[in-house]
């Protein structure tokens, strides 16, 4: 008699690690300006650290008065997995010690070449993409600028998609072998053009190939009834949803990066 088939044990997504693990707090993000707790998560036999910050904790803002901060994190991750880019750690919605919040899946930063600098010199050198003038003291400047590194030129085009009102540089991360991840996307999807980020570097260029098949399968995920703006309309406001969607529409008309409108500060403050 033969022995019975065993069955291997089901593999947790990160997704479900998050979802439905347990969360202890380990210690608080002191740097933060909202309430930005350091946990550890652990389900079925896997364990992970995670960021979770609970919406108790959200500071009020005049200009995201719909809806909390959380929701919009999660929507952020929602449309950069649509894209395909994998920009955004998984982040999802759940319950914790401190109520509802994000919860996210924590990312321990390599060591690799510097994505952002300050250089003395009036134009940048091969590489390197200009964002602007600093002023560095003593009534010195510097020019600022970021690598011309393809995964930033892709979450240039995910920033302008969501509307990301603070892309700093200290909102990057990158990762072993080679990934780059976006984090703190608390301020985004607002119906009014909100665009400040840091990278600037190809405004006015053309979209890459890539980019245009990518918004085009956004404005295919976006239409009523399809998978993605089912989504968004649980995390945003409706009108925050047509918004999303006539920026996907701006950008494939214009088939260009955007550039800084003059209606709202370009760089965030402040800018690491």
């Amino acid at each position: 008699m033969s022995a019975p088939e065993r069955i291997p044990p089901r593999s947790v997504t990160t997704a479900e690690l998050l979802a439905k693990g347990e969360l202890k707090v380990r210690g608080r993000i002191r740097e933060a300006s909202n309430a930005v707790l350091f946990c550890s998560v652990t389900y079925e036999g896997r364990e992970a650290s995670c960021v979770y910050k609970p919406v108790a904790g959200e500071r009020p803002l005049w200009d995201f008065p719909d809806g909390n901060l959380a929701q919009r994190e999660v929507a952020a991750y929602e449309v950069s997995e649509a894209t395909g880019w994998g920009l955004v750690p998984t982040t999802v919605l759940r319950d914790g010690p401190y109520g509802e919040g994000m919860c996210q899946l924590w990312i321990e930063a390599a060591a690799e070449s510097e994505l952002l600098a300050l250089v003395d010199a009036e134009e940048p050198e091969e590489g390197w993409k200009a964002i602007g003038f600093a002023e560095v003291g003593e009534g010195k400047t510097a020019l600022l600028v970021h690598a011309d590194d393809e995964r930033l030129r892709r979450l240039a085009v995910l920033d302008a998609v969501i509307n990301n009102a603070d892309r700093k540089g200290g909102h990057l991360l990158p990762a072993d072998e080679g990934r780059l991840y976006g984090i703190d996307h608390g301020v985004t999807f607002n119906a009014e053009n909100k665009l400040r980020t840091l990278l600037w570097g190809w405004a006015g260029e053309s979209l890459t190939p890539e980019s245009i098949e990518v918004l085009q399968g956004l404005r295919e995920a976006l239409r009523d009834g399809a998978g993605l703006a089912g989504k968004l309309a649980e995390l945003i406001t409706a009108v925050e949803l047509d918004a999303t969607r006539a920026r996907v529409d701006a950008l494939l008309a214009a088939g260009k990066h955007p550039e800084p409108s003059g209606e709202w500060p370009a760089i965030p403050w402040p800018p690491v």
